[in-house]
């Protein structure tokens, strides 16, 4: 029988600001005592309701790529049911079984993996610069490179890559559009800066971009900031892409050694003493 979770969160207050996996984040902060509110800061729009995806999809069959690059797990597998919907997939998976595959971490490998294409080289450190790296070490003049992308777009893939002459086609495979309930970000934001809030939690760039919007129009944005440098807040962001939009608003993120929502959350806990699982 395992030992209980030590309640290390209790008496503190979590907000979370993602749309995809909320309730997965809340549910670990629960779990170790925290009350946790929701403000999606973005929505999600889905793969299967985006026809750009498979327009750009045919697009590629007729003219296949010379290298792949797939940057998440879940957005490669998104793509691959799409594609499924259309009729499109095994065609897909065809045409990319040709390309060099670039994978941009473990994950992403493994969803590579599974639908039978095996990476030529796969990113130790899960980071766009590191592929940015290892693609610009030759010479990509003429080279048609596939960019698997997530909602976050391209963080400087597709111009590194275009600069360096290669022929970019970006594939999104979901796209941020509005939040859900805007009131309950205007709601988070003023609670944040009333001090009702401990921990806000960001799993994308954007949603810190749409979040501190809405902190901008309530005119809370310098308090949230103050009790951020008081220590009296923290910000937590799950990869150094999450976190430069906070760091250009002068606040100084928990960051994660590896950008997943799992080590996002045991950076939360370690902060606050958490010991053991």
């Amino acid at each position: 029988m395992s030992a209980p979770l030590r309640p290390v969160m209790s008496g503190r207050t979590v907000l979370v600001t993602a749309h995809r996996r909320s309730g997965d984040l809340a549910d670990s902060f629960a779990r170790r005592g925290a009350s946790v509110r929701h403000a999606a800061a973005m929505s999600i729009v889905e793969h299967a309701d985006d026809a750009q995806l498979l327009t750009d999809t045919r697009a590629l069959l007729d003219d296949p790529p010379d290298v792949l690059v797939a940057t998440t797990g879940v957005g490669f597998r998104g793509w691959v049911q799409a594609a499924a919907g259309a009729g499109l997939d095994d065609a897909l998976l065809a045409v990319l079984a040709d390309a060099r595959i670039i994978a941009r971490g473990a994950k992403t490998k493994g969803a590579l993996l599974a639908h039978g294409l095996t990476p030529a080289w796969v990113a130790a450190s899960e980071t766009a610069e590191e592929v940015i790296d290892h693609l610009l070490a030759g010479d990509l003049t003429g080279t048609h490179v596939a960019v698997q992308h997530h909602g976050d777009g391209s963080t400087g893939v597709d111009e590194a890559l275009a600069g360096a002459g290669a022929r970019v086609s970006p594939f999104v495979i979901y796209r941020w559009g509005p939040a859900p309930d805007p009131q309950a970000v205007a709601d988070s934001v003023v609670a944040t800066a009333d001090g009702e809030i401990d921990v806000v939690v960001f799993t994308s760039a954007p949603a810190v971009t749409a979040w501190f919007a809405a902190a901008d129009t309530a005119g809370v944005t310098d308090r949230i900031v103050t009790r951020s440098a008081a220590g009296d807040l923290l910000f937590a962001a799950v990869g150094p892409v999450t976190a430069a939009p906070l760091e250009a608003k002068g606040v100084t993120p928990l960051v994660p050694g590896r950008s997943r929502m799992g080590a996002l959350v045991r950076a939360v806990l370690d902060h606050y003493g958490a010991e053991g699982r």
